[in-house]
């Protein structure tokens, strides 16, 4: 026990290893941040808060007032009732004496709802939307709507209305006319197609400057979407049509040819089913109406936005000028 004693009380810490002890322990309390510290760091910096925010706050204020207001009209619509039958739905019943005759009836049921949705978003119907109804100008060239007036106000600097000219300036490959690509781009941001899985039941919504546009684009979209559904159909009716007939031409067996008359029944029936209804693939339960309310922009968010964000960006620049000059003076001090 004695001997032990000896050599604890022998050791002995050198000053140049207390030394840096005390200085790591320094270093450790440096590093940890003191609410206290934190508080009057930005107190002492209120003015500086104050200044930014209020000029984030008058920024955005000025810069909501500016964005112009923007209308939205939307229209409800339900899938049309399709015929069962035609190839597809006699497939079952004939499928077996049909592949024998060497003919394909396919099978299942077609979503004709969903091909219409996906049909919209395509740019084949879109190019031919904006080239049939010649919206480019009122897509790619408005900037706002005069409530007073009741006209769709255009940028003088990119389209010239008595003349019918473009006139934006911009770079190769693209043109002072915007090309169906870039109409295509502007369009689809517009336009909303929604269908709601539950129901079946599809929204189509456009926003623009002017309401009555947006009404009136909303009708149109419906319109061609049915068209384009009906010629479809039509088209592949009237080919299968032909297409039967020639086989009826070619078949001299009695049960063979029940099926072609039968299909080739079917076939006319979907011929004369396009040809009567006019909203072909969907209806119209909520129709499009002419909206009196602006739909955007959010001001008073863009507002709030605005004088959250010049806070934030305030205390920031506080608390690094804070601490910036906290660690030079230490600096200094140590040296």
């Amino acid at each position: 026990m004695k001997e032990s004693e000896s050599v604890n009380n022998n050791v002995q810490i050198s000053p140049e290893l207390l030394q840096q002890l005390n200085m790591r322990q320094n270093h450790q309390q440096d590093d940890e941040i003191d609410l206290a510290e934190l508080w009057r760091a930005i107190w002492a910096g209120k003015w500086i808060i104050i200044v930014i925010t209020s000029l984030f706050a008058v920024a955005s204020v000025f810069y909501a007032l500016s964005l112009p207001n923007i209308y939205k009209s939307e229209a409800l619509l339900a899938p049309a009732e399709q015929q069962s039958g035609g190839l597809g739905g006699m497939a079952s019943q004939f499928g077996g004496l049909a592949s024998i005759a060497g003919i394909n009836l396919g099978g299942g049921k077609a979503d004709k709802t969903g091909l219409a949705l996906e049909i919209m978003k395509s740019r084949a119907f879109v190019f031919k939307f904006i080239e049939k109804y010649k919206i480019t100008p009122e897509l790619m060239a408005s900037k706002e709507w005069n409530m007073n007036t009741n006209e769709l106000v255009y940028d003088v600097n990119v389209y010239d209305v008595t003349n019918k000219l473009w006139l934006r300036t911009v770079k190769a490959p693209l043109e002072a006319k915007p090309s169906l690509q870039e109409s295509y781009k502007k369009f689809q941001s517009l336009v909303s197609v929604v269908q709601d899985k539950g129901n079946s039941m599809v929204t189509i919504s456009i926003e623009h400057y002017s309401p009555k546009i947006a009404k009136q684009w909303v009708d149109w979209l419906i319109e061609a979407i049915n068209d384009e559904m009906k010629n479809r159909d039509l088209t592949e009716a009237k080919s299968s049509v032909t297409y039967l007939n020639k086989q009826l031409e070619n078949t001299k067996v009695a049960d063979f040819q029940k099926v072609l008359y039968q299909l080739i029944e079917e076939q006319t029936k979907t011929i004369m089913f396009a040809n009567v209804r006019k909203q072909y693939a969907l209806k119209t339960i909520d129709p499009a109406l002419v909206p009196e309310l602006k739909s955007g922009p959010k001001r008073a968010f863009i507002c709030v936005l605005g004088v959250f964000l010049g806070g934030l960006l305030a205390v920031i620049v506080v608390l690094i000028r804070y601490f910036s000059n906290s660690h030079r003076q230490k600096l200094s001090v140590n040296t």
